[in-house]
């Protein structure tokens, strides 16, 4: 499969090695991620640098939905694109970016989903369906992954930098049956995904946010 060119450029210039140094990157269970065929990974959202945290646990490409907005910022567009990147329009039930989505997975790619939908630190971040729709539309692997530390990397809102530790937790890989992706069904394995990651984070304790009211 062809890789981004940004994966290319970043390996080339040794990102992986210098990320985990400058970060202090610990990565608990990355075996437990597929080095073949196809893989959701599920993760926590707190911070708009998590997609570089995320793509750490495989030395895979991974593919991501980004919200439609940020490809009107030229810079970010290209990034985005060279990252393999594609839009969705949020909270419109985009069939396009669905579709892409699945097609991905059907292909054998790498797909990483925040379900949470935004790393804004609102209190009430309910997850959304789309992930579960999609392992349910390809049976693909669901990873579940816990990302520890990243809001005090780069704070949402008010933005703030940091050099914090970062720690990525990896869970038992959670086998879907092909299955139409009823309301029903969809939400039952949201809670199971919503479940895993917060199981996994558990022990560290909620996110450092400046949290809104």
């Amino acid at each position: 499969m062809k890789r981004p060119p940004l994966y290319t450029f970043l390996e080339r210039i040794g990102f992986r090695p210098w990320a985990r140094t400058v970060y202090r990157i610990s990565i608990d269970g990355a075996e437990r991620v597929p080095t073949s065929g196809p893989v959701l990974l599920i993760a926590n959202h707190e911070s708009l640098i998590d997609p570089w945290f995320l793509a750490l646990v495989t030395p895979r490409p991974v593919r991501y939905m980004a919200k439609a907005e940020l490809f009107g910022i030229a810079p970010l567009r290209w990034i985005m694109n060279a990252f393999g990147t594609f839009p969705v329009e949020r909270g419109t039930g985009d069939l396009s970016a669905f579709t892409r989505g699945e097609q991905l997975l059907r292909d054998g790619h790498v797909l990483g989903i925040f379900p949470q939908g935004t790393c804004l630190p609102f209190r009430e971040r309910p997850w959304h369906r789309g992930a579960a729709k999609l392992a349910l539309r390809t049976g693909a692997t669901v990873i579940p992954v816990a990302i520890i530390g990243s809001e005090r990397a780069l704070r949402p809102a008010k933005f703030k930098l940091g050099l914090p530790k970062i720690r990525l937790i990896v869970g038992e890989p959670i086998e879907v049956a092909t299955a139409k992706p009823t309301i029903a069904g969809a939400r039952e394995l949201t809670k199971t995904f919503e479940a895993a990651v917060e199981a996994l984070r558990e022990p560290f304790g909620a996110p450092n946010h400046a949290w809104y009211p």
